[in-house]
């Protein structure tokens, strides 16, 4: 019998035929795709077919992806990112030109104040920030020039809430673009484009995914061609989601709305906690009637209030090193949107770039804290918040 060589085997191009169907949709990490002539390739390119060619282009894990979460949006052609940032980056860099004008929320996260007022202004672009939940204060600030209103719903990590109603008329007035960052409420809770805005972003990382193993973004927009713009930079860029991140995230997808609901009242019923405890300065959630929108948040986000909350303990710097290394069965992490409960200390990370002043401005103190509220029983989560604060509270 003479000995098969297999050292030089070709790769298959097609997988095996199969009369059934896989449930979970396959993981495809390849890289580049094969067509069949040079014809068919520049049909691909024209639009003509459906296919894909290289992944820094489209893959089949982001389009799956990307569909769910349109289905969740109402939107129509939104595409994934590599992380949340690279979505904004897609919508201020995809759209935005040299002269033009871009009026933000002066309660944005850390790294989207961070590119609108150091990256934009290099390339010509000039930006300016107002309070989001007063139209006034947007209309006064508004420039001949403007271009586009980028706010979030709920603002990272203040909690404060966008007059998203009275913006959309407002950037319709004035024929302007309105983006609506939407990570913190999500879909289950506002839905920008149905609303009135042009624009909607996702940092697919937080609670969409909801696991803390996947980075990633996502974009909409209600006009075509917004949309293409803004796939064309982030194709040119590079800013490709990975058919693995993807894939997870897709599976994430499936118990969002459970996640959704058991965090929200966990929340709810924490923020309460805190706001019974001797050393807490203040407590920031929507639902609660001390919130300085509450009204707003009433509106904007019905009976939703949200799976995060916000709060300042007393005794500064010192106090927030004890309460964190007293909270047992925590994670301390600069990011969000796991199963479990989250930390976060915005001075030493999301707003570390500004200056002391910058953040005192914004409210962010020594002793503020940011808080993922997660699935974990809510009589675990009120006893180790309770019993951190307490021991923050022998400081000094």
């Amino acid at each position: 019998m003479t000995r098969r060589d297999t050292s030089s085997l070709m790769r298959p191009l097609a997988l095996p035929d199969s009369v059934s169907s896989p449930v979970v949709t396959p993981l495809s990490p390849s890289v580049v795709y094969a067509s069949r002539s040079p014809d068919e390739l520049d049909e691909q390119y024209d639009g003509d077919l459906s296919g894909y060619t290289y992944a820094r282009e489209g893959h089949p894990n982001a389009d799956v992806l990307a569909g769910l979460l349109d289905r969740m949006e109402s939107a129509q052609g939104g595409f994934v990112t590599g992380s949340g940032m690279a979505a904004v980056s897609a919508v201020l860099m995809g759209l935005m030109g040299h002269g033009d004008h871009v009026l933000g929320g002066d309660q944005l996260y850390g790294r989207s104040l961070r590119m609108l007022q150091k990256d934009l202004p290099r390339l010509g672009v000039t930006t300016s920030f107002a309070d989001a939940g007063s139209v006034d204060a947007m209309r006064a600030a508004l420039r001949p020039e403007t271009k586009l209103i980028m706010i979030e719903v709920v603002s990272n990590p203040t909690l404060r809430v966008a007059d998203l109603h009275g913006l959309v008329s407002l950037a319709n007035e004035r024929g302007i673009l309105l983006a609506v960052d939407n990570t913190f409420t999500t879909p289950r809770a506002v839905q920008p484009l149905l609303a009135g805005a042009d624009i909607v972003i996702h940092s697919v990382t937080k609670l969409l995914a909801g696991h803390s193993d996947v980075t990633l973004g996502y974009v909409a927009a209600k006009s075509p061609e917004l949309r293409q713009k803004m796939l064309d930079f982030a194709v040119t860029a590079g800013l490709t989601a990975s058919p693995f991140d993807c894939w997870l995230a897709e599976r994430g997808l499936l118990t969002f709305d459970l996640r959704f609901e058991r965090a929200q009242q966990n929340a709810q019923a924490l923020a309460e906690t805190l706001g019974d405890l001797p050393g807490v300065k203040q407590v920031l959630y929507p639902k609660r009637t001390d919130h300085p929108d509450y009204d707003l948040a009433h509106t904007v986000l019905g009976a939703n209030g949200g799976n995060m909350v916000s709060f300042e303990l007393e005794g500064g710097r010192a106090a927030a090193n004890t309460f964190v290394q007293a909270a047992k069965g925590l994670a301390f992490a600069p990011t969000l949107g796991d199963v479990g409960t989250t930390l976060s200390h915005p001075a030493s990370s999301s707003h570390r770039a500004l200056s002391e002043q910058s953040r005192l401005a914004l409210g962010i103190t020594e002793g503020f804290f940011r808080i993922s509220v997660g699935l974990e029983a809510i009589e675990t989560l009120q006893s180790v918040f309770s019993d951190a604060v307490h021991t923050a509270n022998q400081t000094g």
